[in-house]
Formats: structure tokens, C-alpha cells, sequence
């Protein structure tokens, strides 16, 4: 989850809320690919969770990419809970459950994009290997209980963890057992944002089957093939899945406003100290809610960048798009997520086709086919064919795209190449949640351990 910021211009009205979205907009020469990625990590000995504090742990992992590195510490509660490049070009942060996540820096290509998770991960691996610790690319954690799993001491989860049980039967679940990997990309004006985020919002589900890969709950099959997938469906439905409001044919930026403004808050932060505002909503924040609770209790644009970065839908918007559909994986997976969407949506051919492609789907048929993907991925139908016939469909528009782009790395080669662990997935037809199943089932005699051998990152 992304560093909570500070801002302490005042808000006097609601244009300036849509001012704030509108000044993402950017010209396409500027578009950047901002790659964000997570990871379990987890003891070599016993394949055993990762505590916060301790000589081998999550705090001493942040220590130690702090001194590799030379970046900042963020701090919460004189207690190390994140780093940042100091320009803003990245930083590290930890999810609830002791996920390990790199939110990477804006890079024009996905050469770059994938040369620095590349980089991240071996510099990584040279702090957490002398801890005994490596790490586990997949969707959720597929061994430990919750009970087992580490709880990080950052403000915000302990106030979500609170309020999730209140909204949804799976949140808690959603904060401390799953992992993803998500792309954040950038619109040139507000035509254009509604073009992508329709697109993107319309193909999260199909994102999800070609990502799937948590098949495993308390070190036994689930039943499912994303059961990441499975928890977004039951989580906080206020503030989370598929916007019926995207769908509209003139929806902008102050639609998007409108629905996060009724949805409750989670906190504001005065002073370094975290507030508990689960109780009240944006607009009644607006309208003096806070008024003698806090001392400070007129709302900023730090308090309402805060609170977008608590809205989950399947496309977020801020100043850019969150793609936010896929399951995390293994390192070349790292690189295939920001190739599909980039294919797709920065190339105007692409662009062209694909929203020709989707431009009569549903939010009916999309919600209903968001709710089969977690138990059937690329078996599941949609207009009576399977979704894998779709994917080969929208995976060509993708590779031109990316063709088109025609962004080539020192050897000559453009960014085509990136797609080819969805490519197999479609070739095979079976996502990597039905590999890992038919290895459970076979080689590995249905012993959980051998996962943390087999699908590290």
C-alpha cells in the first residue's frame, strides 16, 4: 500500500477534489510505467513466517536494503515500516501480513521495468539470505494460518484491521494473505482516462484468470484457482470491485469523486499520529464532522490523497490507473503484467481495438464473469465461449501494441517478448494455479513444502 502523504493545503470545495485527479493528465510523451510488486517472505529452515522484530526479520530486511540502497526510512511510530529514493523515483513498503513490496519508480519502457525488479530482487536476496530468508511469488500465502501470520505494526493496518470484519467476511484476509502485481499507467486527458479505465476495468476479470495463482489455503487445496480473486469479491464492497458508474458513456473525473466522497474513511493523520475515522465518510468530513474531535479538523489534500489510496476497485483512479486484478508470481510474471496492459492501452492502434473489442460488454456480464474467474480462470464463459479464446483474442491486440511501440533494448529486441509467460498460459491452457494443483496431486505427493522450492522469486 502506498506511503500516506502530507499536504496541508486546505479544501475550500468540491472542484478542487476534481482538480486534484484532472492534474494527472499528461502528454503521452511523458507516459511512464510504474511497476508495483509483492512478495511472501518466508524462513528457508521449516518454511516458517517472518516476523517484524528480531535479528532475521521483516524490520532487519528493511534495515538492511536501507544500507544497500541509501534510501530513507519511513518511519511510524519510531518503529522502520517503509524506504523511499529520496527524488521519489521508488520505494519499499511492507503489506499487513509482512508482504514485501517494491512500488518501482516511473520508467518509459518495460526493458527498464523489468531490469529493475531484476535489480531489486537480487540486491534483496543478498540482504536476506544472511537471515535465512527468501521469498515466495504467488497469489496468497499458501501454507500458514492467520493465526500463524506475522502482523506488522503500521497505523493504518491496525485501524483497517478493525473496521475490515465490520464490511466484509474475507478483508482480514485480503490484508495479510495475499500478494499481487499491479501496473500503474498514465491518461492524457480525461477522454482518454475514460477510455482506458473502461477498457481496463471491463478485462480486470480476464487479468485475473491469466494471473491466477493462489490455489492453496492452510496448506491444502482451496477449491479455487485465485482465491486472491475470491477474497476482493467479499472484502469492503463499499469501496472495492467493479464500478457501475465507469461504465457510463460520459463518466469523468467528478464521477469518480462523487462515489469516494460517500465512502467512510479510514483515518487522518495529525502530527505524525494516525485518527480513527472509520465512523464518518469523506463528504461528512467536508461538511465538520471532526469538528471537536481534533483540534485540526478542516480536511486538506493530503487528507484526500490519503483517503483515494483506500479506495480498492479494480482500476483505481489517482493521477494515473492502478491495474489491480492479478495475482502475484514468480519474477518473469513481474515483467508480463505491465507488458499485457501497456500493449493494450499506450498504443493507439491497440487502444482502438480493444475498446471496439469490449465496447458492448455489461457491467452485468462482467460482474458475473468476475465472480467465476477465482473458481474457473480461462474456463469460465462469457457469451458462450471460454474466456481462453478471449485471451488469445485480446493477448494478439496486446502484442500489437507493444509492437507498435517498437521500443527496443540493446540487443534489438522490442517488448513483445515480456508477454510470453501469459503467451504459454494461453498455450497450454492452464494457469500456473493448475500447475501448481497438478504437481501437488502428482510430484509432490500433496506436501505444501515443496510450493516454497518451486515457485520463489
Amino acid at each position: 500500500m502506498a506511503r500516506d502523504t502530507s499536504d496541508s493545503t486546505p479544501i475550500t470545495g468540491f472542484s478542487e477534489l476534481v482538480g486534484h485527479l484532472a492534474e494527472g493528465c499528461k502528454p503521452e510523451a511523458d507516459f511512464r510505467i510504474g511497476t508495483e510488486h509483492e512478495k511472501i517472505a518466508f524462513f528457508i529452515d521449516g518454511n516458517k513466517p517472518v516476523p517484524y522484530e528480531g535479528k532475521a526479520s521483516i524490520s532487519a530486511l528493511l534495515e538492511g536494503m536501507k544500507e544497500k540502497l541509501g534510501w530513507d526510512a519511513i518511519m511510524d511510530d519510531g518503529r522502520i515500516i517503509g524506504l523511499a529514493e529520496s527524488s521519489g523515483m521508488g520505494a519499499i513498503s511492507i503489506e499487513p501480513g509482512g508482504q514485501f513490496e517494491l512500488s518501482g519508480a516511473p520508467l518509459e519502457n518495460l526493458h527498464e521495468t523489468c531490469k529493475e525488479s531484476g535489480v531489486h530482487l537480487s540486491t534483496l536476496h543478498e540482504v536476506a539470505e544472511p537471515l535465512g530468508i527468501r521469498f515466495l511469488g504467488v497469489g496468497a500465502s499458501p501454507k500458514w494460518t492467520f493465526a500463524e501470520t506475522p502482523k506488522m505494526p503500521k497505523s493504518r493496518y491496525a485501524i483497517m484491521s478493525r473496521y475490515m470484519p465490520k464490511v466484509g467476511t474475507q478483508g482480514l484476509d485480503m490484508m495479510y494473505r495475499t500478494c499481487t502485481i499491479q501496473v500503474n499507467l498514465d491518461f492524457s486527458s480525461e477522454a482518454d482516462m475514460r477510455r482506458k479505465m473502461q477498457v481496463s476495468m471491463k478485462l480486470q476479470a480476464l487479468s485475473t484468470a491469466l494471473f491466477a495463482a493462489s490455489p492453496f489455503t492452510d496448506g491444502k487445496p482451496n477449491g479455487l484457482l485465485s482465491w486472491r480473486g475470491d477474497i476482493w469479491r467479499d472484502t469492503d464492497n463499499n469501496r472495492s470491485g467493479l464500478l457501475p458508474f465507469v461504465f457510463k458513456d460520459d463518466f469523468g473525473f467528478a464521477d469518480y469523486v462523487e462515489w469516494a466522497l460517500d465512502v467512510p474513511m479510514y483515518f487522518v493523520v495529525r502530527e505524525g499520529k494516525y485518527h480513527d475515522c472509520t465512523h464518518i465518510t469523506f463528504r461528512q468530513f467536508m461538511d465538520g464532522a471532526l469538528k471537536g474531535e481534533l483540534e485540526d479538523w478542516q480536511p486538506n489534500m493530503g487528507d484526500w490523497a490519503n483517503h483515494l489510496s483506500t479506495m480498492f476497485p479494480d482500476v483505481r483512479l489517482k493521477r494515473f490507473l492502478e491495474m489491480r486484478g492479478a495475482d502475484g508470481g514468480p519474477w518473469r510474471r513481474i515483467c508480463a503484467l505491465p507488458a499485457f496492459w501497456v500493449g493494450l492501452l499506450y498504443d493507439a492502434e491497440a487502444l482502438d481495438a480493444i475498446e471496439a473489442y469490449t465496447k458492448d460488454w455489461t457491467f452485468d456480464e462482467v460482474q458475473a464473469l468476475r465472480d467465476a474467474v477465482p473458481v474457473q480462470a480461462l474456463n469460465a464463459t462469457f457469451r458462450g465461449e471460454k474466456l481462453l479464446k478471449i485471451a488469445a483474442e485480446v493477448m494478439e491486440i496486446s502484442r500489437l501494441g507493444l509492437k507498435n511501440r517498437a521500443r527496443m533494448n540493446s540487443e534489438g529486441y522490442d517488448e513483445r517478448a515480456f508477454l510470453a509467460p501469459i503467451e504459454e498460459v494461453v498455450a497450454k491452457k492452464a494457469t500456473l494455479a493448475e500447475e501448481m494443483l497438478a504437481q501437488y496431486h502428482g510430484r509432490w505427493k500433496e506436501n505444501i513444502d515443496v510450493l516454497f522450492d518451486d515457485y520463489q522469486c
